[in-house]
């Protein structure tokens, strides 16, 4: 199977998947952003509110009690059109919940798509604090690459860059943070896949994993379900629990 071949059965494998636009925004992350990372943060303990998905009888990959407790689907208090469709409601205090069984479903069609590249092939990037660890614990179990911290300009599409790299698909953790990534990616004609919250655009996206992208366990599972998915899809034995995915800071 030639790249070529491998990259349109991954895209026909994936379900509504989003459009590729033109641009993306600066790889800095905005002020506003950092600060919502804290309050986001103390939200993904165990809530009394389970209302967070509209199919009350899909087969999740996990109890929903384990999405609820990393509040994988506490969302911004901001939504972009984009997002609309992930969104299950609105809460009395304003924040918007992703539906959870939509962030399962997504995972499963990521990792279907992301089995049919060659793993040294598959590039994950992550600017956010708490999306580094998890980030480099799914390149370590799924043997892609990883560049976390700030993405330096050139790795995609500067071949005289020492760090140069031609990966054939990118995983992201934040649209808004990695955002130099997606513009490179898009540059080069690559895929991306990337971990959107409630307040995220997704135009430069080709496949959405809505999700609470701010949250240090929420991105801890988020990532697990993906490497163990990844590696079921190709055949091999997951070898990792969840507490591997879960940094300490």
């Amino acid at each position: 199977m030639t790249e070529n071949d491998a990259q349109q059965e991954g895209l026909d494998a994936a379900e509504e998947v989003e459009e590729s636009a033109d641009g993306a925004g600066e790889d800095v992350e905005p002020a506003d952003e950092q600060d919502a990372e804290a309050a986001a943060e103390a939200e993904t303990g165990p809530t009394l509110d389970d209302d967070v998905m509209g199919d009350e009888e899909a087969d999740l990959l996990i109890p929903v009690e384990d999405y609820l407790g990393a509040g994988v689907h506490i969302g911004t208090q901001q939504k972009t059109k984009d997002m609309e469709r992930f969104i299950h409601r609105v809460r009395t205090d304003g924040l918007y919940v992703l539906d959870v069984s939509k962030t399962d479903g997504r995972i499963r069609t990521a990792a279907n798509f992301l089995a049919n590249y060659a793993p040294e092939q598959i590039l994950v990037t992550s600017s956010r604090q708490y999306g580094r660890f998890p980030a480099e614990k799914f390149a370590e179990a799924v043997g892609a690459r990883a560049r976390t911290g700030r993405f330096i300009p050139g790795t995609l599409t500067n071949p005289k860059y020492d760090g140069y790299i031609e990966p054939d698909v990118v995983v992201v953790t934040d649209p808004i943070g990695d955002a130099q990534a997606v513009k490179e990616a898009i540059t080069v004609g690559i895929p991306v896949i990337a971990m959107c919250d409630s307040n995220n655009q997704t135009g430069n996206v080709d496949l959405v994993v809505p999700t609470n992208n701010k949250g240090r366990k929420a991105l801890s599972v988020v990532y697990w379900l993906l490497a163990n998915e990844t590696l079921d899809r190709r055949g091999a034995e997951p070898a990792y629990a969840l507490e591997d995915f879960e940094s300490i800071v």
